[in-house]
Parts: structure tokens; C-alpha cells; sequence
């Protein structure tokens, strides 16, 4: 499952090189910055096979960042967890493609067992009184594979249910390999198809 999707990356290289020159990441000077609305997308298919990686930081899908300590925001993380399960819904894919999931994996500090954020992403900042504040970046990462049964079926990619499920989402910058070669696109709500 790992294969295709490791080498998203490097295929898409040249895609990341020019969207880096065309805007400037002022937070951490990378692509895989934590910024809040904005989510990152991998779609592979290869074949029979659709990969996707979806990449958000958790204040888009549940609202908040800390672990989950109330019974609303448990409720929150639950929810989110549940709608993420259902990627043939979530992703809005065609039925005449006859995709079924054979794989899912969903990580975050929000869902348990793990440190509460990752430290690459903490900022400590300082007020003009030279107080000390301790900023938390937390991500969910979901990734799946499908086998479709009719791939050709697969002409477009359809995000709109994941704009609808999360609002605070305002963009997702999508990294796609298809049969008609690799792009990268930034796709919003009013915007949420692209074409493999």
C-alpha cells in the first residue's frame, strides 16, 4: 500500500519546487507547514488501485488541537473519527467504479495513544512582556486504499463532502498521479472536483 504513495513525493517534486517559488511559507519554510484551513492531499491510482492520504491539522476536522478531555469534545473527536471511517462517502466516490476499501489507517494525538502533538509543530512564543506561550500543532492523518473494480470509471475526484463535513477546511492542496500524468491543484468548496 506504502509503494505508490512513497512515491508520490518524488514524482511530485518538481510540482512542489514551483508551488514553493510561487508562495512563501512564512511558519516553518515548507510545504507540510500547520496551517490552520488549509488540509494536503496524495492521490494515487495505479492500475486497480486508489490510494489516497489526507493530511489536516486537527482545528479543520474537530475544532481544537488539545487532547480531548470534556465530554463535547470527546463527542467531537468520535464524531470526526466516524466520518473519517467512511471513505467511499467521504470522498464521494462513483459507484459505477465499484471501489472498495481494503485498507484505513487513521492517526492522531487526538485519537489516544500518542504524544499529545508533534514537536516539530510546537511554538513557544513570547508576549511583549517576555511571557512564555506554549502553542500545540496537532494533525490527523488518514490514508486508504481501495481496489475499483472499473477503474475508468474514476474520472473525477469529488472533495465537496469534505468541505461540507468540515467548514473550517477552506483548501486542500491536492498532489494527484493518475493515467493522464501528475498534477498539482489547490481546491477549495466552490472548486472541489479535479480530474485524474
Amino acid at each position: 500500500m506504502r509503494r505508490l504513495l512513497l512515491a508520490l513525493p518524488f514524482a511530485m517534486l518538481p510540482l512542489a519546487v514551483a508551488h514553493a517559488a510561487d508562495e512563501h511559507d512564512h511558519e516553518h519554510g515548507s510545504l507540510s507547514a500547520h496551517e490552520h484551513g488549509v488540509g494536503r492531499l496524495n492521490a494515487a491510482l495505479d492500475g486497480k488501485t486508489l490510494e489516497l492520504e489526507l493530511e489536516s491539522p486537527a482545528m479543520n476536522l474537530v475544532g481544537f488541537e488539545h487532547v480531548a478531555t470534556s465530554e463535547a469534545d470527546k463527542a467531537k473527536v468520535a464524531a470526526v473519527r466516524a466520518r473519517l471511517e467512511q471513505p467511499l462517502a467521504l470522498f464521494n466516490l462513483p459507484k459505477p467504479a465499484g471501489c472498495v476499501v481494503e485498507n484505513q489507517d487513521l492517526e492522531s494525538p487526538l485519537f489516544g495513544g500518542q504524544p499529545e502533538a508533534d514537536d516539530d509543530h510546537n511554538e513557544d512564543a513570547k508576549d511583549k512582556d517576555g511571557h512564555e506561550h506554549h502553542h500545540d500543532h496537532s494533525e490527523i492523518n488518514a490514508r486508504y486504499q481501495f481496489t475499483c473494480a472499473t477503474p475508468d470509471a474514476l474520472k473525477t475526484l469529488d472533495l465537496t463532502n469534505i468541505f461540507t463535513s468540515f467548514p473550517a477546511t477552506q483548501k486542500i492542496q491536492v498532489q494527484l498521479i493518475g493515467p493522464s500524468g501528475q498534477q498539482g491543484v489547490d481546491v477549495t468548496a466552490k472548486a472541489a472536483a479535479l480530474k485524474f
